[in-house]
């Protein structure tokens, strides 16, 4: 099955809304299309469903696995290098705990940092089709949809009052996969 992109470019929100509806009406699902935009718009304005986002997960793992870094880092260096001072226990807790905490708050900032830029879909390594005009106030609704399904997707752009329409080359993809769950679902 080959999927193909569809840009459908808007002057004005309630266009663009329209649109957004349209599609919906022509059976194109909210997660096959992305609203682009250089202006951020409120969470519904588009008409989709609130999402959850994962980025608060991020910084949780990032704190476990420093935590457990600094555990092992402050631990096995007091077992591989034991310093036994006049029947102290091996293992001296207060400095080991500075160093877990640190261990702890460097990996969750580090792992937020991450987590805000894979989040956001910054990496993008496919070539998705753009318009620079989308950066000057103009408003992209970016469809992904099915070689069978593109003229409905492009018609409905058409009637809803998008002033360019623009259709990619088609690329492949798996044949087992819907097109929904090749993409990540975009919010505006």
């Amino acid at each position: 099955m080959a999927l193909r992109d569809v840009l459908g470019l808007y002057s004005d929100i309630d266009s663009a809304v329209a649109g957004v509806d349209k599609l919906a009406e022509v059976g194109i699902h909210r997660e096959d299309f992305e609203v682009l935009s250089n202006a951020p718009y409120p969470e519904g304005a588009f008409g989709h469903d609130h999402t959850t986002s994962r980025l608060g997960l991020w910084p949780v793992v990032g704190a476990c696995c420093g935590f457990a870094v600094g555990l092992l880092i402050t631990g096995g260096t007091q077992v591989v290098y034991p310093m036994v001072t006049d029947g102290k226990p091996l293992f001296s807790i207060p400095p080991m705990v500075v160093i877990m905490y640190e261990g702890t708050m460097l990996a969750a900032v580090i792992f937020t940092v991450l987590g805000a830029i894979f989040e956001s879909r910054m990496p993008r390594f496919s070539r998705e089709i753009y318009d620079t005009r989308i950066t000057d106030g103009y408003i992209g609704v970016l469809v992904h949809s099915p070689e069978e399904s593109v003229n409905s997707a492009a018609e409905a752009m058409r009637a809803t009052g998008a002033e360019d329409v623009r259709m990619a080359e088609a690329r492949a993809t798996k044949a087992s996969q819907p097109a929904r769950a090749n993409r990540k679902g975009a919010s505006a």
